[in-house]
């Protein structure tokens, strides 16, 4: 049984085309509110009154605005990475025939339905302040009617809603693709349990790799568009370990398919030493420091935690990949499972007829099982 090519069946093509379909309303929906907020928000103006408990004039009026202004660029730039990098994997997963990463993108995709619920309640917290709304006609602050905030709700509430419902749909066709692809790990290591079981850990190693590398970028993104400030150590600090982590993820997944023990041993030191990265939870909370994330706190929580999460799930499997280094499934992750023979009537028909002149049991050309 021949494996169809990239896109060529209705499901792989539904697949994509859901997943294109979702990305472009829930981006036009975001791009709307960031329009709208852009276009009635005077950034330029200190015009805010704050409460002096929490934010110390003049730097809490200074600190707010620029919260205001860049928790909804930092909502749409998300959204937007978070939408292409779901595209990339899903053409990734289609091409390479990898069940566990079409699953893994059913995973994100419901991470992305809660993202999107909670900018619903952080764009509220940025937007509407009742604490300082001067009167009825200052719609940027208050959320009444007729309000700024009553104006672009709906376009938000519409965002987790459509992610919802393209999840439904995705589901449907990840199980029409299971099926189509059962039988693609065959292909690869043949029908021995343990290298199976082998090519499957591998699998799920390189598809962590690729959640951790978002995971990263959309924490760094958060924490460099609406919190650090350019003229902090923390800040240049955030800045070089893009780079190193970049460099660090694409090394380890060099190295466990590669089979590279001294540099997959370095990969696994460098993600325990990256746990600690977890401290930042307590900024996040902490009385001095906690004002700086109030329009970001529950999506960097989140992303922290996650990343926390998968970061160590990484090194789990990272550490059963390393212990089944040289046992033979070298070439087996080397060969490109997208890489298949065509399938063609006269090679069927040589697979069946013994060539002349040849003694013993016949032999046709390699075909893909798939």
């Amino acid at each position: 049984m021949a494996v169809e090519p990239l896109l060529a069946t209705r499901a792989q093509r539904a697949f994509i085309l859901t997943i294109s379909i979702q990305a472009i309303v829930v981006l036009a929906m975001v791009g709307i509110t960031f329009g709208k907020v852009r276009g009635e928000v005077d950034f330029s103006q200190a015009r805010y009154r704050v409460r002096i408990r929490i934010l110390a004039f003049p730097t809490g009026v200074k600190l707010l605005r620029r919260l205001k202004n860049q928790t909804l660029s930092c909502y749409l730039a998300l959204f937007a990475l978070a939408e292409i990098f779901e595209l990339f994997m899903a053409f990734d997963a289609l091409r390479l025939r990898n069940i566990i990463q079409l699953v893994g993108i059913l995973a994100f995709h419901l991470a992305l339905m809660v993202f999107a619920a909670l900018q619903v309640h952080q764009t509220r917290i940025a937007l509407v302040m009742s604490e300082v709304c001067i009167n009825a006609l200052d719609t940027s602050t208050c959320g009444g009617n007729g309000s700024l905030w009553q104006r672009i709700e709906p376009f938000l509430v519409v965002a987790p809603c459509i992610i919802a419902a393209a999840w439904l749909f995705m589901l449907f066709w990840i199980k029409r693709l299971y099926a189509e692809f059962g039988w693609a790990i065959f292909h690869v290591v043949g029908a021995n349990p343990k290298m199976k079981t082998m090519y499957q850990y591998y699998q799920i190693m390189i598809c962590l790799l690729k959640f951790d590398f978002f995971c990263f970028t959309g924490v760094t993104m958060q924490l460099l568009i609406v919190v650090l400030t350019r003229d902090t150590a923390e800040f240049g600090v955030t800045v070089a370990a893009i780079p190193v982590v970049l460099v660090l993820l694409v090394l380890c997944g060099i190295a466990v398919q590669r089979e590279i023990k001294t540099i997959m041993s370095i990969s696994l030191v460098l993600m325990l030493a990256a746990e600690s990265y977890l401290y930042k939870l307590v900024r996040f909370y902490q009385p001095s420091s906690r004002d700086e994330y109030e329009t970001t706190r529950a999506t960097l929580t989140v992303f922290t935690i996650v990343a926390f999460l998968l970061l160590l799930a990484t090194f789990v499997v990272g550490i059963r990949c390393f212990s089944d280094f040289d046992r033979g499934l070298l070439n087996s992750k080397i060969r490109s499972v997208s890489t298949r023979p065509k399938y063609s009537k006269a090679s069927t028909s040589e697979m069946s007829e013994p060539k002349q002149g040849y003694q013993g049991v016949p032999i046709g050309p390699r075909m893909s099982i798939e």
